[in-house]
Parts: C-alpha cells; sequence; structure tokens
C-alpha cells in the first residue's frame, strides 16, 4: 500500500462515498490468497477514544480475488469459508515438496487431529493451564495463513472475538525485510508503520496488545537468539533483527501476544522454548471444498459440475485443499463449463495451470495499456525470474533480485499490472518496492515454460546457466533431444533434499505433451521446432522408481507420469487388486512402487490397514511391510 494510505480515515457507511478507497484497492488488484498488502497498515486505534473503527473494519472486509472490478469488492464475510486448522505437536520442519506434505494430510483420519477455530488460537484447551503467548501458525504456500490473519483481525475489529485485546500490530516480514538496515526502537519502528502511534503511550500496563508477524517463511533478517544483546526498554535503538528477537523472547513488552504466521520450511526459524503453541492450517476438508465453490460460483448447477469434474481426477481434488488451487480452478473450469469452449477440459494440473496463464492473457489484452509488451516477452522474462528465485528458494523479489534477472523495476511494475492474477507489485509504507507470484505454484509453473520455451525457441539448456551451485548434477554436454533435457532435470529432482523441484518437474514433463502444445500455440507466435520421443522419457523414469529404494521418493515420479498421460503400471496393479490375484503375484520393485501410490492416491481413509489382502505364497510379511512402509505410516493403524 501506498503511504498516503496509511492514516486510514474514517468512513461513513452510510454514504456512497467509498469510490476513493475502493478505486485505490481495484489498482492495487491483490489475490484471494495473498493478503499481506491489505493487513500491512491496518491502524491500532485508541481505544479510550470511544472509536468504532468503521474505517479498519472496511478495509479489511473485503477479499479481491485476482482481477478485481472497480467498486465491486468481495466481502470477506461473504466467501470466507473456515478452514481446517489443527493443534500440532512442533514446529519442526517437513522436508517434503508442500504439494507432498497436502497429500499426506489428506489421508490423515480426523480423529488424530486436536481441531482448533482461528479465535481461539491464544485460548488454552480444555486441561491446558499454561498461559500462551506465543502462536506459530504453519501451513503450505496458498493454505489460508494469512487470510486466516485477516479473519481473525475482522472479528476483533467487528467486537466478536478477542476483546480483551485492545491493540494489534500487523507486520509482515515482506514489509520488515526492507528495513534490515535500519537502527531504530521498537517504539520508533510503530511509529513508522502505524503512525498514530505517535499520540499514544504505548505500555505494558496500558494496552494488551498483539503482534502479528505474517511470512515468517519470507524473513531475510538475521534471527540470531544466541546473542547477548538484550533490550527490555521501548524507547532504546538497535537494529531490526535485534529488536524482533528480544520482543520474541520476552525482553520487550514481556505481556505482549505474538503470532507468527510460516511455510513449514522456515517453522524451525524461531526456537520451541519461545513457542508456546503450534498451530497448522490444513486448508478445506472435503466438505469445505464444496462450500468453497457454491459460495464462489452463484450457478449452482456449474459449481456442481465443477465439483464433479475436479472429483473425477485425484490428483486436482487433493490440490483443492489448498484455496488458491480452488481459486484458479474456479476461474477457468467456470470459463470452460459455462462456454462453448474448444479442447479438452483439464485433467492434469500442467493443463489446469496452462488454460489459468491462457486465461490472463486474455485479461491483459482487454486491458488499454502498454499494448507494446509481448506476451511472449513477459513470459520468458517472468519466467527467468520465477526459475532463478526457485533455485534460491525465494518466493518474493526485491529490487537487486529483478536486476539479476535482467528486469527493471519499472518494467516489472508494467508486468505486474498487466498481469494481476500471477505477478503482484507491492507498494510498502516506506516507498520499498516487493514484487512475488501469486503463489508458489504459479512460479514452478512459469519456472517451468520457461526452462521448457528456452529449450524449443532458442536450444538453450538454461541449466548451465544457472549461475548458483544448485544445479551442480548438469554437466555442459550440449542437449540436442528434449528427452535428453528431461532426464537432467528427474536426477536433478531426485537429488533435492527437500523435493523443492517436485512440482517444477511435474510441471516441465507435463508441459511436452501434445494437449498442451496445442495450448501454448495460443500463447507464443514462435513454437519451435524439437524432436521429442515421449516414450524415452516415460522408460527413464521408471528405470528412475526401479533404482529409487525409497517408494517414498517415487511418488512424485508416479505424478510425472501421470503428468505425461502413462498410467500403464497404476492400471495394471488397480486390476490385481479388483481380481484378487495381488496374493498370487510376484511383484517387481517397480510394481511395488506403483502399489504404494495406487493406494495412497485412494479416496478411501487409511483408518486400519490391513496387510493379510497383500500377504500370500509368493510374499512374506516382512517383504511387504518393507515396500508399504510409506502407506503403513498414513495409516491409523496396522493389521
Amino acid at each position: 500500500m501506498k503511504s498516503d494510505t496509511s492514516v486510514i480515515q474514517p468512513l461513513d457507511f452510510n454514504s456512497a462515498d467509498t469510490q476513493p478507497v475502493q478505486k485505490k484497492r481495484s489498482e492495487a488488484e491483490s489475490s484471494y490468497v495473498s493478503m499481506k498488502s491489505d493487513t500491512s497498515v491496518i491502524q491500532p486505534l485508541d481505544c479510550k477514544s470511544g472509536d468504532t473503527q468503521p474505517a479498519l473494519r472496511y478495509k479489511i472486509s473485503c477479499l479481491y480475488e485476482g482481477t478485481a472490478i472497480q467498486g465491486n469488492p468481495t466481502l470477506l464475510n461473504e466467501i470466507y469459508t473456515e478452514l481446517y486448522i489443527t493443534e500440532s505437536e512442533s514446529g519442526e520442519i517437513n522436508n517434503e515438496h508442500e504439494v507432498r506434505q497436502i497429500e499426506t494430510q489428506s489421508r490423515r483420519a480426523a480423529t488424530e487431529d486436536t481441531p482448533i477455530k482461528c479465535s481461539d488460537i491464544f485460548r488454552p484447551l480444555p486441561g491446558q493451564d499454561k498461559p500462551i503467548r506465543t502462536v506459530l501458525t504453519k501451513g503450505v504456500a496458498g493454505i489460508g495463513k494469512t487470510v486466516s490473519v485477516q479473519k481473525f483481525i475482522l472479528n476483533w475489529a467487528e467486537g466478536k472475538e478477542n476483546q480483551d485485546v485492545q491493540l494489534i500490530f500487523p507486520l509482515p516480514f515482506r514489509e520488515i525485510n526492507l528495513m534490515k538496515n535500519k537502527k531504530l526502537s521498537l517504539l520508533d519502528l510503530l511509529n513508522l508503520f502505524f503512525p498514530e502511534t505517535q499520540e499514544m503511550k504505548i505500555s505494558c500496563d496500558e494496552y494488551n496488545m498483539l503482534f502479528i508477524f505474517d511470512g515468517l517463511d519470507e524473513c531475510r533478517l538475521s534471527l540470531d537468539f544466541k546473542s547477548k544483546v538484550k533490550l527490555c526498554n521501548i524507547s532504546n535503538s538497535a537494529s531490526v533483527d535485534v529488536l524482533l528477537m528480544n520482543l520474541i523472547v520476552g525482553n520487550l513488552l514481556p505481556s505482549a501476544l505474538i503470532w507468527f504466521t510460516s511455510r513449514p520450511a522456515a517453522a524451525d526459524l524461531i526456537p520451541s522454548e519461545c513457542v508456546h503453541r503450534v498451530t497448522e492450517v490444513r486448508g478445506f476438508n472435503d466438505p469445505q471444498k464444496e462450500e468453497y465453490f457454491k459460495k464462489r460460483i452463484s450457478d449452482q448447477s456449474l459449481a456442481n459440475r465443477i465439483i464433479s469434474h475436479l472429483k473425477s481426477s485425484r490428483s486436482l481434488y487433493i490440490m483443492c485443499h489448498i484455496p488458491v488451487f480452488c481459486w484458479i480452478s474456479a476461474a477457468v473450469l467456470e470459463k470452460m463449463l459455462s462456454q462453448a469452449e474448444s479442447g479438452e477440459i483439464p485433467k492434469t494440473l500442467t493443463q489446469m495451470y496452462t488454460h489459468f496463464l491462457i486465461l490472463q492473457t486474455n485479461i491483459k489484452h482487454e486491458k488499454d495499456y502498454e499494448k507494446k509488451v509481448t506476451d511472449e516477452d513477459m513470459i520468458l522474462k517472468l519466467g527467468k525470474l520465477a526459475f532463478h528465485q526457485l533455485a534460491k528458494g525465494n518466493l518474493i523479489f526485491y529490487d537487486e533480485d529483478l536486476r539479476e534477472c535482467g528486469i527493471d523495476v519499472t518494467e516489472a511494475s508494467v508486468y505486474s499490472g498487466l498481469c494481476t492474477q500471477i505477478f503482484r507489485e507491492e507498494l510498502g509504507l516506506h516507498q520499498g518496492k516487493v514484487f512475488c507470484f501469486v503463489h508458489l505454484s504459479l512460479q514452478e509453473h512459469l519456472a517451468a515454460l520457461y526452462v521448457h520455451l528456452s529449450f524449443k525457441i532458442n536450444n538453450i539448456n538454461v541449466f548451465d546457466q544457472t549461475k548458483q551451485s544448485l544445479f551442480k548434477f548438469f554437466n555442459q554436454k550440449k542437449c540436442n533431444l528434449l528427452c535428453e533435457l528431461h532426464e537432467r532435470a528427474v536426477n536433478e529432482a531426485l537429488q533435492s533434499k527437500n523435493g523443492h523441484l517436485d512440482l517444477f518437474l511435474r510441471f516441465f514433463l507435463g508441459l511436452s505433451v501434445g494437449s498442451n502444445q496445442t495450448l501454448l500455440q495460443k500463447l507464443l507466435t514462435q513454437t519451435g521446432i524439437y524432436f521429442y520421443i515421449k516414450a524415452e522419457t516415460v522408460e527413464y523414469i521408471k528405470q528412475k522408481i526401479r533404482e529409487n529404494r525409497s517408494p517414498e521418493k517415487s511418488i512424485n515420479l508416479f505424478h510425472c507420469l501421470n503428468e505425461l498421460g502413462d498410467d500403464s503400471l497404476m492400471q495394471e496393479i488397480q486390476h490385481y487388486l479388483k481380481s484378487g490375484e495381488i496374493r498370487g503375484t510376484k511383484l517387481s520393485s517397480l510394481q511395488w512402487s506403483a502399489l504404494v501410490y495406487v493406494l495412497l492416491s485412494s479416496e478411501q481413509k487409511m483408518d486400519v490397514f490391513d496387510l493379510k489382502h497383500l500377504i500370500g505364497a509368493q510374499t512374506k510379511a516382512d517383504e511387504v511391510l518393507q515396500y508399504l512402509l510409506p502407506v503403513v505410516k498414513e495409516s491409523r493403524s496396522v493389521r
């Protein structure tokens, strides 16, 4: 948000004069899943003044899904669907790709979890007697963490929940990062972000306060909790990282409540002894998925058709645990199922995201400015940024990140204006510009598209051009066939310790399929000429599954086969299961891996997994147990 909006003026809700605010928000065109700029300047108001906070309620009461229609925002309370949040045992990190974590969670029986309402995260559950000061809420990208924060604040501002809290200070890390080289006091920091605090006397005794630090995974500060620099006075100056560290450990404002949100990969940045409760946003469960589409799509018949189509593809329906994927699916399927659209209805992730990109470029063409920006130029430059920042593990980008990829700030601002549903520019309180893709999966799709197009159009292997040491595996050999490039990508994804290239790989392989090639022709005037034999890539993936000792690491490779349209192994295993021949069949290591994938992709909940159905004359119990360990881990009990 621009600094001229940092002081929110009271609005008369009975008048129609809300256009200026609506216009500014329309120009920002924020996404449904990333409301960081919306909550970054919510103003704490003097609770003693009797102000009913109308401006605050208006500010946070709206959601803008993709391109906002000027003057016609969506009310948060109308579209908000309650998310499934549970109390987690710890804030330990998970080294699997976030999509894989979602797939795992979808198998978990509800009875294993302790559900908790977002409004109750600072309240002890029955049987818990210790007060809760610091909460860490973790969840994969786009799962709804930030929208949960917005709903929490809205309920508070409307006087519905948590009225014991008098002041709320939302401080997103993407904003705080811009001040990493500053030296100031906590009071200075609050005065900068919230100018009206200059007229208030912030102290432990006078106000009950809540600090919300959204996006811990985006933190670029050095949070050194071993530092011996101790601050107890909010007027004493220090670097911003020292300020935050002292606030977190309780040296500064020890009675203030603190709430962090983070992707799982960064959950351990805060020491466990400083966190009194860990919660996990699981996104939508199955009933909540349907509720979302019925709220989002006014035509209930169309909403039901969309739900039915998503259910027909297990990989798509599992992804609907993530609210942003529901939003993407709704945007694509609402158009395709309600109009006489030609082409195949998306059944894979690559198809869905490529359709979404086409939808985005169509919106771009409807805009009246910067028509000189071609689709090819924009896609390739944004794709290069996506790829290089994915290699670094970054989801937000600053000026220096853009310059590294040959994009200047002005150019990035143009792309943000044309491509609002994919790429966004956020203006901080101090005029510092922050850029990001609306969601990690959109960044992964564009990164894959960039690698694919660089080879197709220019015969360039971009892996060899990566400055970072991430792609050590790749040698300098000239890549003449697309299947060779695919093999290199498969190997690098397998070597990744945290699986961060898994979804990128699925997109990258899927883009070579004929149906997606046809879609790309709608985007690009240059398609390039290349030689590709899909069967070679399929056989290479199967060979890697055979060589891989861990069935868990092979699961993503089966997803890749699905993107390539090869389900022969899965069909074979499903035949054995349905016919009962599985007990009398000597399975190869490849078939055992396929069996794991089929069982984990099943709609049936793994409450009790009975091994006797798989143990026969050809197999022993310990052998079955060894191969099916990933399934056993996700079952509540094993017989």
